[in-house]
């Protein structure tokens, strides 16, 4: 094989690509070794004696199963964490659920007829303000105050 570097150096400049994606026309090798200059070599590109490889990309085919397998909730197991238990399950989205059980216990025993509303609106700010730790707690506390109706 003929030294082509300069060649092929040449057509890369003009093809906008790396001199490893430069393809020559092999029958064609000896017109191509005449071309030394850019001129030369834009002649034997538009006669398609040289062109460019097409570029290898990274397949998706991988990363398309994987995120089907996670919207069906697949590989989500401890060891598929990262981050703190914070960045997984964040603070707010604890503090809602806790609240929402409270409230929602609350409004129960409002509704049985087991608490007066000043009580219900006592417990409800409190529970608002983060002073139950949880439904259990409010029972406890309700119990050693003696907030229950007779």
């Amino acid at each position: 094989m003929m030294k082509l570097k300069l060649q092929k150096r040449l057509a890369a400049a003009l093809l906008n690509c790396s001199p490893k994606r430069v393809r020559f026309d092999p029958a064609q090798v000896n017109d191509i070794k005449e071309g030394i200059t850019k001129s030369d070599m834009r002649l034997l590109i538009t006669d398609k004696l040289v062109s460019k490889r097409p570029e290898k990309g990274v397949s998706r085919v991988r990363a398309r199963k994987t995120r089907a397998q996670k919207r069906k909730g697949l590989r989500r197991g401890h060891g598929s964490k990262k981050g703190t238990p914070n960045a997984n399950h964040p603070q707010k989205e604890r503090w809602m659920s806790k609240v929402r059980v409270q409230r929602a216990f609350l409004k129960e025993l409002k509704e049985k007829g087991r608490i007066a509303l000043t009580t219900y609106r006592l417990l409800y700010r409190k529970a608002k303000g983060g002073y139950f730790r949880s439904k259990r707690h409010i029972k406890l506390y309700i119990d050693d105050q003696r907030l229950w109706k007779e």
